[in-house]
């Protein structure tokens, strides 16, 4: 199919229509693995494994006070935010994110190592919200969002844990079938561009045409300071969108490149540095305004991939162009009635690492499935597809590659023995919800 310019689409069906015409684009759809089956699968096996987490969990709960669902967590996946500065050959006048570099170091905070470069937002997306690792998917299978989730009668979710699940995205809800997956997920309302729950205090940059992060955070105080429970907010903003060679903004020269890496084009250095300095001072704002609510709101931040403007080889700098920004913050409330004020394991950590990580912050109570994701977290090098391979992303899956905390990239077959078999459980667990027999799935809810 590729020797006939077949180019498999699958994060919007109906481009993938028009790019390969119905009959390949329909082919692509059908040839779907969703994942291999891991060795030993079966229902006594995955009874084992409950059982397991269920007497880690009672042993990780001994230690922690809080409900998780009594919390507020709001997830805010960053458009594209990477700061251009730790891309080899690239200089810049000034660090254009100061106030997230400070709120990095002083808290649970460091680099995330994205499975995407240049795209893929919906990816990080979907391993922050279900815990599961996008590598442990077949190479069919490189868009959960739309192959995988409308098929599936249960996905489990952090969204679950909670009472309310608000979706905040300002732009078009039907990209990557948000609409679907996130009613899928549990999330009870979704505030999109035309839905009937409306995106307000709409501001734009300069000659963007997209909404500011400013924007975003504003809907977000809205439905913090309008709901008195336990909340789970996912936020995905649009800001720091491509193109980045349009001359959006007026004020560059502060945060302009003074030097770029061959083939890549300065002005769009030039352009995102910028959009990113919004980005801080808007984050600045709001972290301001959730220290003044009194209820516990802890802050997810994290970059989903770099901006694709960048002319290096990725067999020598892939690691580099795969590690983004992330943060967790809680606010004073939350500091005062029990989340830990805390620096964890901060230096390398992958999307499907949010949850036990926010567990872990808020100073929560855990269940057998988030017991299971904590010792991944703890014990795992962070799993991610090969961050040096360069061409078609859909050879990225079933390629695993593992970042230590010293940054040094690990094949499977250099992981410990333990490491192997703690490996080989999650992938388990992963494989019995998206391609088995769902041994497990009423134990999650």
């Amino acid at each position: 199919m590729t020797s006939i310019d077949d180019q498999p689409m699958f994060y919007n069906q109906l481009s993938g229509v028009r790019i390969n015409g119905p009959l390949l684009q329909f082919m692509n759809n059908i040839d779907v693995t969703v994942m291999a089956k891991p060795a030993g699968y079966s229902r006594q096996t995955m009874t084992k494994i409950v059982r397991k987490y269920h007497l880690d969990a009672q042993q990780i709960n001994r230690q922690r006070t809080n409900s998780f669902g009594k919390q507020t967590i709001v997830f805010n996946l960053s458009e594209s935010f990477a700061n251009p500065q730790r891309v080899p050959g690239v200089q810049l006048k000034n660090n254009p994110i100061p106030y997230i570099t400070k709120l990095r170091k002083q808290n649970t905070g460091g680099l995330m190592i994205s499975s995407g470069y240049g795209g893929g937002t919906a990816n990080m997306e979907y391993m922050a919200l279900t815990g599961f690792a996008l590598t442990n998917f077949s190479p069919t299978l490189p868009t959960p969002y739309t192959q995988l989730v409308a098929n599936l009668k249960t996905n489990p979710s952090i969204a679950q844990q909670f009472k309310s699940a608000i979706a905040i995205h300002p732009y078009n809800g039907a990209f990557y079938n948000r609409t679907e997956v996130y009613r899928k997920f549990g999330i009870d309302r979704f505030l999109y561009l035309g839905s009937k729950y409306p995106i307000r205090h709409q501001k734009k940059i300069d000659r963007s045409p997209y909404l500011s992060d400013q924007t975003s955070y504003q809907n977000v105080l809205d439905q913090l300071i309008n709901y008195h429970g336990g909340r789970f907010i996912n936020l995905v903003t649009m800001q720091n969108h491509f193109p980045y060679n349009q001359h959006y903004y007026n004020e560059i020269g502060k945060y302009q490149a003074t030097k770029v890496s061959a083939g890549t084009d300065k002005s769009s250095v030039n352009d995102f540095a910028t959009g990113i300095y919004h980005t801080d001072e808007a984050m600045k704002q709001f972290i301001t305004a959730i220290d003044k609510i009194e209820k516990p709101i802890t802050v997810v931040f994290y970059g989903d991939h770099l901006p694709g403007i960048y002319g290096n080889e990725m067999i020598k700098d892939g690691l580099k162009l795969h590690e983004t920004d992330y943060f967790i913050y809680s606010n004073r409330y939350a500091r005062e009635h029990g989340a830990r004020n805390f620096k964890q394991k901060t230096a390398y950590v992958a999307p499907n690492d949010f949850i036990a990580m926010a567990a872990k912050q808020t100073n929560s109570k855990v269940d057998w499935y988030q017991a299971l994701l904590t010792r991944v977290y703890e014990q795992l090098p962070v799993i991610t597809e090969d961050v040096q391979a360069s061409g078609n992303v859909n050879a990225y899956n079933s390629n695993s590659r593992f970042i230590t905390q010293k940054g040094k990239i690990l094949k499977e077959n250099q992981l410990t023995k333990k490491q192997k078999a703690l490996l080989h459980d999650y992938r388990l667990v992963q494989y019995d919800v998206t391609a088995g027999k769902h041994y497990v799935v009423k134990t999650m809810k």
